[in-house]
């Protein structure tokens, strides 16, 4: 195949279980129910991890997709580890009377967490599994499920400080050498990194591909750098773990929003059949290269409708798009909600706020 030089700005669902996941529809009935049992001296950082990436996706959709909620062990102040008191907004106790369970449920761990069996907090493990609720746990909250009988024989990650406690307490449960581990009823995370993974995995089975690739591009932009790099925002196209051949396809579709390509000229671009082309983009982003390329120019749509003044004309050209008409149905069907009726929108919220 002959290579052609570059000639632009090229600059190189629902899962198995008893009570299954909310179905991956642009208009979902209710949000996703997920809830933090946040016990003394939780790991503040896991705990924001994990919160943000649910607080993201429900901000690059105009409908709520997840509502978080918070339970501490006795009290509703519990401390965290960092000395600070977290007003929660209800106990375990509480939880149990009213029988109201989340469909995700996540034990929050940290450095100084206790490890020791809490019998009320087992009670509501065990029920909750019974219930078919997806379980969790940050850094070592998974030694409470692995208490309540729920890790036997499954895989389990959690901080390395926990690893000896566990095997000798619990041989039956598999730790393994990841930082996340993820199954259809069970998450686990060792850390405040792997906790952020962990709800993007969560995210992506529950709302799809392009919801988490927006998330993880707004929360990932300042991932540090290789040592003898300068550091620079990151996008998805700078991620190492990518192919370099789609690495440098996703470089060229940001460089090219306002005059999109085709696959075919992609294809050359890069020194590739369009068949390899489309079997990078299903393989490491689960779409197709024309959806994905679509996504980035309605995302970068959407800052300029809500960022800028300019009128909705000018950001249908500047993003490629041949109408306005054509422009404003990609953004409604992806946002819910027309360009006008959005940055109107956000203009009354300035106000109010």
């Amino acid at each position: 195949m002959h290579c052609t030089q570059e000639r632009r700005h090229f600059s190189p669902v629902m899962l198995d279980t008893n009570r299954p996941y909310l179905p991956v529809t642009e208009q979902q009935e209710r949000p996703l129910q997920v809830g933090f049992i946040l016990p003394p001296h939780f790991s503040m950082m896991a705990f924001t991890a994990a919160m943000d990436a649910l607080v993201t996706a429900n901000l690059v959709k105009t409908v709520p997709l997840f509502d978080s909620r918070t339970i501490a062990m006795t009290e509703t102040m519990t401390l965290c580890d960092l000395g600070i008191e977290i007003r929660c907004d209800q106990t375990v106790s509480e939880l149990q009377t009213t029988g109201a369970l989340p469909d995700v449920l996540i034990v929050c761990g940290g450095y100084r967490c206790s490890s020791e069996l809490d019998p009320a907090l087992n009670q509501l493990l065990q029920e909750a599994d019974r219930q078919g609720v997806i379980l969790g746990g940050l850094w070592n909250g998974a030694i409470h499920l692995a208490h309540a009988g729920l890790l036997d024989n499954t895989d389990c990650a959690l901080h390395p400080e926990n690893h000896i406690f566990l095997r000798e307490h619990f041989p039956k449960v598999r730790i393994t050498g990841q930082a996340m581990a993820r199954n259809p009823q069970r998450l686990t995370s060792a850390g405040p990194n792997s906790a952020l993974d962990m709800m993007l995995s969560l995210v992506s089975e529950t709302q799809g591909q392009s919801v988490t690739r927006a998330v993880r591009e707004i929360l990932n932009c300042d991932q540090s750098p290789e040592p003898d790099q300068e550091q620079a925002i990151s996008q998805i196209g700078d991620d190492p773990l990518l192919p370099q051949k789609l690495r440098d396809m996703l470089q060229i579709m940001a460089a090219n929003i306002e005059e999109p390509i085709s696959v075919d000229e992609l294809a050359e671009l890069v020194c590739i059949s369009r068949r390899q082309v489309e079997r990078l983009f299903q393989t490491h982003l689960n779409t197709s290269p024309g959806r994905y390329y679509l996504e980035q120019r309605i995302t970068h749509a959407r800052r300029l409708v809500l960022q800028s003044n300019d009128s909705i004309t000018n950001i249908a050209i500047a993003c490629g798009f041949v109408s306005t008409s054509h422009f404003s149905n990609c953004y409604k069907e992806y946002y819910g909600m027309s360009p006008s009726i959005a940055r109107e929108q956000a203009r009354e919220e300035k106000k109010v706020a």
